[in-house]
């Protein structure tokens, strides 16, 4: 289960970075991440040291809930003795194998993240570490590793709390916004009576100039009708209600990225009918200015967890 105690909105962006050190090795990592539908982990770490990726896994796991996050990890040797060296046979078939996996995706139409020097080093057997790293366990190396990884993860998850927290705030004013916009639609919905009673009653008219006069069931029916499309009540009603459910969602602690983005949906499905129904040049503005603070805000929400 995600920890997420007290930290109200986070965004999917945000970056970090920690270095390290355990006896003759060192070491640097980063997490950086980017907004995504779900959470896709993308991690380049040292394959010799044995079971690091799914730890880390698991720890990103533990924390996150949405995201394209990507993980580097890179561990070089201090003393002279455990000086790398390239093993050039395992080399070769490292790059042969690259170029398969390219030439695979290239036909299939997918793209394939550039591939570094650094990326290749850290590919099992390329990079010879001496006899002394080959005989070292590697799992007192792993333990400091995993614990300065978890500083670095704790650093990366308060950005994107600071992150998350501006955008509650910008969120919360453009929520304002919305509501002051819906009050003043209800407003203009009441000024605007005379067009509506002027269109009931074209509506009347073109049902009388019928050949046949229409029943009452009839004549009852095509009123209604008229009247519910001037009508604005219920669209009001539920744009309101569509406010108190985004201030109590950006007030909640947990990864509510989708159920706001599901909200401005709705959101932007009432203005337009609004916009629809309008029959009037003040109430239309209005429709206008509450469907571009609905787009400003569908941009937010598109950066929350």
């Amino acid at each position: 289960m995600t920890d997420r105690t007290g930290a109200g909105l986070m965004s999917m962006t945000g970056f970090a970075s920690v270095q390290g050190d355990f006896e003759s090795w060192s070491w640097t990592a980063d997490i950086r991440s980017v907004n995504g539908r779900g959470l896709d982990l993308r991690l380049r770490v040292p394959d010799w040291v044995d079971g690091l990726e799914p730890e880390l896994r698991k720890l990103l796991q533990t924390r996150l809930a949405r995201g394209n996050v990507t993980v580097n990890v890179r561990i070089s040797r201090t003393e002279d003795e455990g000086r790398a060296r390239v093993n050039a046979r395992a080399l070769t078939a490292a790059l042969a194998t690259l170029a398969e996996i390219q030439d695979a995706a290239e036909q299939a139409g997918v793209s394939v993240d550039p591939v570094t020097a650094s990326d290749i080093a850290t590919m099992r057997g390329v990079v010879d570490f001496g006899e002394a790293a080959e005989a070292q366990d590697t799992k007192s190396l792993k333990k400091a590793l995993l614990d300065s990884f978890a500083s670095c993860l704790d650093a990366f998850v308060e950005a994107r709390a600071r992150e998350g927290q501006a955008i509650s705030t910008v969120l919360t004013d453009q929520i304002g916004k919305v509501a002051a916009l819906i009050e003043a639609a209800r407003a203009a919905s009441g000024e605007r009576e005379p067009a509506v009673r002027a269109s009931l009653e074209r509506g009347l008219k073109r049902l009388l100039e019928v050949n046949e006069v229409p029943d009452e069931a009839r004549l009852m029916q095509e009123l209604a009708m008229i009247a519910v499309k001037a009508d604005i009540t219920e669209e009001i009603d539920r744009l309101k209600a569509h406010v108190d459910a985004a201030r109590a969602l950006v007030a909640e602690n947990g990864a509510v990225g989708r159920k706001l983005d599901f909200l401005m949906q709705e959101f932007n499905r009432e203005a337009n009918t609004l916009c629809s129904k309008s029959q009037a040049t003040a109430l239309t503005a209005i429709g206008l200015d509450l469907k571009a603070v609905i787009d400003q805000m569908r941009e937010q929400v598109q950066n929350i967890e």
